[in-house]
């Protein structure tokens, strides 16, 4: 198979790739409508030419409508991805039930990432989304994390503030590009936080495929991949490193849809010293929802990654707050179980989507980014606008 990542131009959400596959899928319909009576040679040879052509028009057809469709809900981002070639797993050695394998986090030297500009539909918005490619020191994976910085990031009145961030979460399969170039959450929130209507986040996109072809659960499986650790400990420590961003939990959220949503919440359930909030949109308890899910394939996992039933067994109601939506039979059902746990101080709040919103697609997931982001800046409070006052809840 050739190797894709020789020519970036040809890269599977590139235009140049887009527009040529539009090219071959106008040549391929019309080679028919031209040659079909021209065909020569005998019977079985011109059988043979006349249904080679209406296979390569088919191929062509099917193959554009696939890429349209994948650039627009950002499903896989590379060749890799697409062709389960891809794996971002250095090593998975067995770090115990914190997470940490023994490593004292405060005792780990900081580590300056290189940011560049992100390429792809919607990354050059809004001031820009940039990436950078890291290694996670504990984890032992090894990915690309998308970061945006809010307005005032860079305003000199805001010289001394620390801002909250959001990591976001990605379904399956899902691009972390995703939340940028589908969602366009950055573009939705940037006037927002101009007029203080909604606090300066920092926007926090890693990859979460890891391993091809199937879902990590975001959870550490020994030998396979460190999911868990490297979302909630090696990606908010490069943050920390490199923004000017808060280290408690209280200015750290988590937000997904779909699966991302079923990892938003698990996170915050199991970390609620690392994470003060969560939002999940049309995500789900029970692991086994996910065919791909490895965590769902296990019955022992299964269990212990249920965040349902992480909550009821807590040794204490853990002090975070949920904002959970969905429709019926897609994710209201399981947020208004776990709302029905929840005990002080863990906070739920569940929003119910009619029918008429949509399917489990992005066009039902889009709307709901500016009313999270209001309920984030309310949960999270405390964030002054340029002259001092406060951020309207």
């Amino acid at each position: 198979m050739p190797d894709f990542s020789l020519y970036p131009d040809m890269s599977l959400t590139g235009t140049p790739f887009l527009c040529t596959l539009a090219v071959l899928a106008v040549v391929a319909l019309g080679l028919p409508l031209l040659l079909w009576t021209r065909v020569r040679g005998p019977r079985a040879v011109r059988a043979v030419t006349r249904v080679t052509m209406l296979l390569f028009a088919q191929l062509t057809a099917v193959t554009l409508v696939f890429t349209l469709v994948n650039n627009s809900n950002q499903l896989y981002d590379s060749w890799s991805d697409l062709l389960g070639t891809g794996d971002h797993v250095v090593h998975a050695a067995d770090l115990g039930a914190d997470g940490t394998g023994g490593v004292v986090l405060e005792r780990l030297p900081k580590v300056r990432q290189t940011f560049r500009p992100a390429a792809g539909p919607g990354m050059r918005a809004a001031g820009g989304v940039r990436v950078t490619r890291m290694t996670g020191r504990v984890s032992g994976v090894k990915a690309e994390v998308y970061v945006w910085l809010p307005p005032q990031y860079d305003d000199p009145a805001w010289a001394d503030h620390e801002f909250p961030v959001v990591e976001l979460l990605q379904g399956y399969p899902g691009s972390a590009k995703a939340w940028f170039g589908t969602l366009d959450v950055h573009e939705q929130l940037m006037p927002l936080m101009r007029d203080g209507t909604i606090a300066p986040f920092v926007l926090v996109a890693p990859r979460t495929a890891l391993v091809p072809g199937a879902d990590t659960g975001c959870a550490n499986l020994p030998g396979r991949v460190n999911a868990e650790s490297w979302l909630g400990i090696d990606v908010p420590r490069m943050v920390i490193d490199n923004f000017r961003v808060r280290s408690t939990p209280r200015g750290w959220s988590v937000a997904g849809y779909s699966a991302g949503g079923h990892c938003a919440t698990r996170l915050a359930v199991a970390h609620p010293d690392r994470f003060g909030a969560a939002v999940s949109l049309s995500g789900y308890n029970d692991p086994a929802v996910e065919r791909a899910s490895l965590t769902g394939r296990d019955p022992a996992l299964r269990a212990a990654n249920d965040p349902l039933r992480m909550l009821r067994e807590a040794a204490a109601p853990p002090r975070i707050s949920l904002y959970l939506s969905g429709q019926e039979k897609d994710g209201y059902e399981d947020a208004m179980a776990l709302g029905r746990a929840a005990r002080t101080p863990t906070s739920v709040q569940v929003v119910k989507l009619p029918r008429s919103a949509g399917g489990h697609t992005m066009a039902l997931w889009r709307p709901q980014v500016v009313p999270a982001f209001r309920w984030l800046t309310g949960e999270l409070g405390g964030h002054r606008t340029a002259d001092g006052t406060p951020t309207p809840p």
